[in-house]
């Protein structure tokens, strides 16, 4: 007796339904991950316990140095530049974050530089979730949608440093 197994339209309904249901669970563990790991992220700011305090500033802010590098194959660093340029800046001020500078590489002609300072690690989260909810952020990536790699550098001033 030979057992055949036959697919019917409802059958392969549901494979397809069940393979995007884990294919986009998938991708949200992956987005997820890129936004950092899944334990408590190492503080910064103000207040750092044990040795990773020891000469961080007491009352140091929380920055944030971030560089990007624009994919050339899909992307043009001048249209980053006009995202940042025609409102990026300003939706980061209105969501609680302190922009210090922005800047061009001269070594990498692709790759804009920029610093960020926040209170501390929950209020730099806190205003990162508050961006990329914005509405106003939604359409300008839309607007000048730019692929890119970002770097990112979390610091807390040392206690002799100028700028806190």
């Amino acid at each position: 007796m030979k057992k055949q197994f036959v697919l019917t339209g409802l059958g392969l309904s549901g494979i397809l339904v069940g393979v995007l249901i884990v294919g986009l669970a998938a991708g949200f563990a992956v987005q997820s991950g890129q936004r950092g790991p899944a334990t408590p992220a190492a503080p910064c700011g103000p207040n750092i316990p044990g040795d990773l305090g020891i000469n961080a500033a007491k009352n140091s802010r929380c920055f944030e140095l971030r560089m990007y590098t624009v994919d050339t194959s899909k992307s043009r660093i001048n249209d980053l530049h006009k995202r940042f340029r025609d409102g990026e800046v300003d939706i980061f001020k209105k969501n609680g974050m302190e922009v210090l500078g922005a800047w061009q590489s001269l070594d990498d002609p692709n790759t804009l530089v920029y610093l960020l300072a926040h209170k501390d690690r929950a209020a730099r989260d806190a205003s990162w979730a508050a961006f990329q909810a914005d509405p106003k952020w939604i359409e300008l990536r839309t607007k000048y949608p730019v692929t890119l790699t970002p770097k990112i550098f979390m610091m807390s001033a040392a206690d002799y440093s100028p700028l806190k």
